[in-house]
């Protein structure tokens, strides 16, 4: 049986926030947390992290002052104006606290258990609910009008807490992910972080490439290749989107003709070459995966192929991402701007400092074991994903028994 409907104005009180004062700012401790909308943006899904990203308190001399309102216990917070609305970050406040004039609170009444309404408003789509501005903002009067299922109080806990503990597998997951990743970076340091490293030769990326034409390369510019060439199967072209995560990934699909192809050969992207973005988002790093079928790359990357009895592609990867030699040379030739400097010539000339090819092996063997259990845990993430949104899916038509 489906679920009744209520107006979101009728089982919460929604509560915009207010100016925080530049007096107060930096203020370490105090009565009431306070949080700005970057706080509950960055939130991510864990609710009670938005705590521990406060940076500023409030004491309650202050909120009588500023005739500022307190956001109870169980409220849930979200954007309410600019880009951030189209995150869909929702988080609960776990106690007493203040937010900022660019963020809203739900407060539930006794018709509605905060955390049955807190999962529902995870699926609404926010940003659909602004008006079509320059800077999209939602309205109270607009929110007010969102209707939402509503069964029985007894029936909202139960719906509440199945989808709180499937969450917490899809959490555990991610903090499981989160630890591998720690785990590359402390590999990493303990294999080239010592005083050994510093007895190393120092050479330029530009000595690590295999003895070919076109080693390192970009893709092509202009003319040579039109959006309006890019066909719904075929040969993969590839961008930013594939290495903006630092790993690769494939994201949205591109594809060129095989005649276009031939005519492009010579921008290969081959398994084991290096990808680093050069424009957009600039300064982030990949490996081309072994199961690479036949692919470009754009202009918007930089193929690195390696000579392979120098430098490998994991420790380049690494050393990349990682080691304050290449972290300190980037921000030197990017002179204050994100990556805006980065172009072929500097990734070119950029130094490196190169252990023994057997130091290298071991350490590409140890990130591939790591890289192995990534791949489990992203496979499992990726069911419990599917599973959650089935069971939300379900919940909120009335159909989970």
């Amino acid at each position: 049986m489906s679920n009744a409907l209520a107006l979101l104005g009728d089982i919460a009180t929604l509560q915009a926030g207010f100016g925080f004062p530049p007096s107060l700012q930096g203020r370490t401790s105090g009565q009431y947390p306070f949080a700005k909308v970057g706080d509950i943006s960055r939130g991510g899904r864990s609710e009670s992290s938005i705590l521990s990203k406060a940076d500023h308190y409030v004491d309650a001399t202050d909120v009588t002052a500023l005739r500022a309102k307190i956001v109870p216990p169980g409220s849930i917070l979200f954007a309410k104006i600019g880009e951030a609305i189209r995150q869909n970050h929702r988080v609960v406040a776990g106690c007493e606290m203040l937010i900022d004039n660019n963020a809203m609170a739900a407060i539930p009444n006794d018709r509605v258990e905060s955390r049955f309404l807190y999962h529902y408003l995870k699926t609404v789509d926010f940003y659909c609910l602004a008006p079509a501005t320059t800077v999209p903002a939602l309205r109270k009067s607009d929110l007010e009008k969102l209707q939402v299922p509503l069964p029985p109080l007894p029936e909202q806990r139960r719906i509440a807490a199945i989808l709180d503990q499937a969450d917490a597998l899809r959490t555990k997951r991610r903090e499981a992910l989160a630890q591998l990743d720690s785990l590359t970076q402390s590999i990493f340091i303990e294999m080239f972080g010592d005083q050994r490293s510093q007895d190393w030769p120092i050479e330029r990326i530009a000595d690590m490439a295999a003895l070919l034409d076109g080693s390192i390369r970009t893709g092509p510019f202009g003319s040579q290749l039109l959006h309006s060439e890019f066909v719904a199967a075929g040969v993969a072209v590839l961008g930013i989107d594939n290495a903006v995560a630092n790993e690769f990934r494939w994201a949205e699909r591109r594809f060129i003709t095989e005649a276009k192809y031939r005519e492009l050969r010579r921008y290969t992207v081959k398994p084991g070459d290096v990808l680093i973005t050069i424009m957009g988002t600039c300064g982030r790093c990949a490996v081309v995966p072994d199961d690479m079928p036949v692919a470009i790359n754009t202009k918007h990357l930089c193929c690195i192929t390696l000579n392979p009895i120098k430098c490998l592609p994991e420790f380049l990867h690494a050393f990349f991402l990682r080691h304050p030699m290449a972290r300190g040379y980037l921000e030197q030739t990017s002179k204050g701007a994100i990556m805006s400097g980065l172009n072929m010539g500097l990734i070119k000339a950029m130094p490196i400092s190169l252990p023994p090819l057997a130091l290298q092996q071991t350490f590409a063997t140890r990130i591939q074991a790591v890289e192995s259990l990534k791949a489990t845990h992203r496979a499992a993430l990726a069911e419990l994903d599917a599973l959650f949104a089935s069971l939300q899916h379900r919940a909120f038509a009335g159909q989970l028994s």
